[in-house]
């Protein structure tokens, strides 16, 4: 193996098909989240280990979460003083979550999820009027930190996807905002929980760098792109994206839980 294949783990052609993966994978993401249902299968097909995969992709994943989360703090969408608790309670969330899940199965929560995904998805389709407009506020301070920062950040870090659905379902239906603010509020607190998982995967030696950078670039870059679709585009563009994002997800999640049963019902295998 020569010296860039050990460096990148995969060749130059590879890198650049995983650049344009993360490019698109940000670019989703900024809008409805689950860009992770694009960067981890590419990357345990470039061959590397799950543990590899997941940490990895942890650190292109900041790239995307803080391109967005930068350019609506730029814009003034959000107030980085009025999120303090909000993101302190997410990094004690996902920190702990990366913390317990080397230890403990996801197995259970693996099962659960694709529910989950699918209840977020009939959600906004079946409410047209949620998130039109501003409504009154139902939690403050504290209490939803600990809900939308903590006990999401915490998922975050244990298990991971869909997760930006989850933080902006809570800023709707919690916070009363609109579903633009409440995307703008959610890449921040995203951004939170990727940097707290990531510090706890580079503990654990797995992060591969000189991949995961390029990759970084490439959901930068897609982030940004999509950060201003959902300032100019709003409503009309976040909701069947994050019904669409979650339909996707949930079939891949059910496939990787139930895949063989699946085939087996359907006479494929």
């Amino acid at each position: 193996m020569d010296t860039f294949s050990q460096l990148f783990m995969m060749s130059p052609l590879m890198l650049a098909v995983m650049f344009f993966v993360a490019l698109l994978a940000g670019f989703i993401d900024s809008l409805a989240g689950g860009g992770g249902l694009l960067t981890v299968p590419a990357l345990l097909a470039a061959g590397m280990s799950p543990a590899q995969a997941l940490a990895t992709n942890k650190l292109q994943a900041c790239g995307g979460s803080l391109s967005a989360s930068l350019y609506f703090i730029r814009r003034k969408v959000v107030n980085l003083g009025d999120q303090k608790m909000n993101i302190l309670m997410t990094f004690i969330g996902s920190t702990s979550g990366a913390l317990l899940v080397q230890f403990v199965k996801s197995d259970l929560l693996r099962q659960i999820l694709p529910v989950l995904v699918i209840c977020i998805g009939l959600y906004f389709l079946l409410m047209p009027k949620l998130g039109e407009d501003d409504r009154q506020r139902r939690l403050y301070g504290f209490p939803f930190a600990l809900v939308a920062g903590g006990c999401v950040g915490f998922y975050d870090g244990f298990f991971g996807p869909g997760a930006g659905s989850f933080y902006a379902l809570a800023f709707v239906t919690l916070c009363g905002y609109n579903l633009a603010k409440s995307t703008a509020h959610a890449k921040v607190l995203n951004a939170t929980s990727n940097v707290g998982g990531l510090l706890l995967f580079i503990l654990g030696g797995k992060v591969i760098w000189a991949t995961g950078f390029v990759m970084l670039i490439g959901q930068f870059i897609g982030a940004r792109m999509g950060s201003r679709l959902v300032l100019s585009k709003g409503q009309t563009l976040i909701r069947p994206m994050i019904v669409i994002v979650s339909a996707v997800m949930s079939a891949k999640l059910l496939y990787d839980s139930h895949g063989q049963e699946i085939l087996h019902w359907l006479g494929m295998n």
